[in-house]
This record gives structure tokens, C-alpha cells and sequence, in this order.
């Protein structure tokens, strides 16, 4: 096993810092990176950060995750997390931790964001706390990893 934490963002999540920043806040995903490498840092954990608009893409990262032994997933499927069971199928295939991620809390806008099917299979979510959410969720992996 390694010491690894891969963290998957789905679609659109290139556009941070400009799209609705109302509700997804002003930080970049580069910003959200170097908040996870510094407290990765802390708690002894290296960061594999990537982005796709392409939901199969996700499904090979979460395989490889499995493959590779990393710590954890933390998965922001964006729109996917409403719509995929693919991605559902795949969390429920492999053994690595997913936490789902969310910038926003989905349960307090649009009906149809209600429906998680990533969250039907995650270990954890967190929501809600902007770009602090992906913190709060590298700590929950770290937490994991020292329970086993």
C-alpha cells in the first residue's frame, strides 16, 4: 500500500474560481490542490489530483486507485454524483475508501441534486464547507488509514 490519496474531480470543476462562484466559492482547483498538499503534508500523505469532463475517465481512476493501493479516493463527481451508476458500480467494486466531496451542500438546492448515487456507495461525504470540504475529507481518509 502506498501512502497515496488520489482526488477526483468530475466535470466543469476546471472552471473553479469563475463558474457560480456564489455557490462554489473564488479558490481554483489549483488552489484546492495546494491546500490538500500542505495538509497532506501533515498527516503524511502524498496527493494525486486530477480533473476530467469524461465519466469513463473516472472509472479507469477509480480502478487504478484499487490497483495502485492508494489510502483513500476523494471524489467530487459534480453532476455525475446525480446521474451515474457507473460510477456507483465502480466505487462498489473496489476496496479503497471513496469520500465523496462536495463544494456545496447539493441537499439545499435543485431537487434532482438530491440523488447521490455516489454517495449510495461512499464510506463518508462531506459537503458543504467550499473548498475546505476536500480538507475536512483528506482527514477523514487519514483517519481511516490509522483505523486499520
Amino acid at each position: 500500500m502506498t501512502n497515496t490519496v488520489y482526488v477526483l474531480n468530475g466535470p466543469n470543476l476546471n472552471l473553479l474560481g469563475t463558474r457560480e462562484p456564489d455557490i462554489y466559492g473564488s479558490d481554483t482547483l489549483d488552489d484546492i490542490a495546494g491546500m490538500l498538499e500542505d495538509r497532506g503534508r501533515e498527516l503524511g500523505l502524498e496527493i494525486d489530483m486530477r480533473q476530467t469532463n469524461h465519466e469513463g475517465m473516472l472509472v479507469d481512476w477509480l480502478h487504478e486507485a484499487q490497483a495502485e493501493g492508494a489510502v483513500a479516493v476523494l471524489l467530487n463527481a459534480a453532476a455525475y454524483t446525480h446521474t451515474s451508476i457507473a460510477l456507483l458500480d465502480a466505487i462498489r467494486a473496489i476496496r479503497t475508501p471513496v469520500i465523496e466531496v462536495h463544494l456545496s451542500d447539493p441537499s439545499t438546492r435543485e431537487d434532482f441534486r438530491h440523488v447521490s448515487y455516489v454517495g449510495m456507495a461512499a464510506q463518508e461525504t462531506v459537503q458543504g464547507l467550499g473548498a475546505q470540504s476536500y480538507v475536512a475529507a483528506l482527514d477523514v481518509a487519514a483517519r481511516l488509514q490509522n483505523a486499520t
